[in-house]
């Protein structure tokens, strides 16, 4: 797909495809702009990341670390594997040591990758950001700095909704690195989970979800769609359920411009 729609000013500054098919390794990076520093950003791995995917993440994180006053560009960069596979680490290591001579690039977790990885291709090229605290980093998933972002977005923007936090109704697609503690900074405000999603499926309890006992449940089952109580459904009925608070934490693209009048506060 031609990105030339997608170019301005900023950007993007290099798109970089990755292929060895004698590693298996397919990908990219996406290096939007490095007009602020080297471009940071999260290394996202999923069977069917596109470039278009990984770019318009790029331009997102050119943004916020310009909005945030950081010395970096924005970037990205996509592993097209299946983030369960065991051959993980194989991949993940091939596609640092590919990524090696791009230094105006520093990778971070994202969806499918997590601080292990991090440390795995900070072993490998001695560059990541996200890296668990042994290595002298961050653990931005143990801390859950994305998800206390969101929880603080919601706190700012209730009261211009006309929205009181303690008891409102909060729906989460994708309960993982992300919607797991944006579940639980929330539920410290008085938020109630109803509902949640994963790659199985969604599990819907309209008087609530205890949020503790449903991270033991998806820990001891691999999916959140074994809680009980609860009503099972798909993935897409999460996103027509009665909510106050929605959370998209999965894949892009899942609210468009073709389903607002889907979408339901009563």
């Amino acid at each position: 797909m031609s990105l030339e729609r997608f170019c301005d000013e900023l950007g993007p500054e290099k798109i970089v495809h990755i292929y060895d098919p004698v590693c298996g390794v397919q990908g990219m990076v996406v290096i939007d702009n490095t007009a602020c520093g080297a471009a940071i950003g999260g290394l996202r791995l999923a069977a069917d990341v596109t470039v278009e995917e990984v770019f318009r993440l790029a331009r997102a994180m050119t943004l916020k670390n310009a909005a945030a006053g950081l010395p970096h560009g924005g970037g990205k960069s996509g592993l097209r594997a299946d983030p369960r596979s065991a051959d993980k680490p194989r991949l993940v290591r091939a596609f640092a040591r590919a990524i090696r001579q791009l230094s105006d690039y520093i990778p971070g977790p994202d969806m499918g990758t997590d601080e292990t990885c991090m440390a795995w291709i900070y072993d490998e090229i001695g560059r990541a950001v996200g890296r668990p605290r042994v290595l002298g980093g961050i653990p931005l998933d143990e801390i859950g700095a994305t998800a206390y972002g969101l929880a603080q977005c919601a706190e700012l923007a209730a009261p211009y909704c006309d929205l009181s936090l303690k008891g409102a109704r909060l729906a989460v697609e994708g309960f993982g690195n992300v919607g797991r503690p944006a579940a639980q900074f929330l539920a410290r405000m008085g938020v109630q989970l109803v509902a949640a999603s994963d790659s199985q499926g969604a599990i819907y309890h309209a008087p609530g979800l205890d949020v503790d006992k449903l991270i033991a449940v998806k820990k001891r089952t691999g999916s959140v769609v074994h809680h009980e109580p609860g009503e099972r459904l798909t993935q897409a009925d999460l996103l027509t359920l009665p909510c106050d608070i929605l959370i998209p934490a999965a894949r892009p693209d899942c609210i468009h411009a073709g389903m607002p009048g889907r979408f339901r506060r009563d």
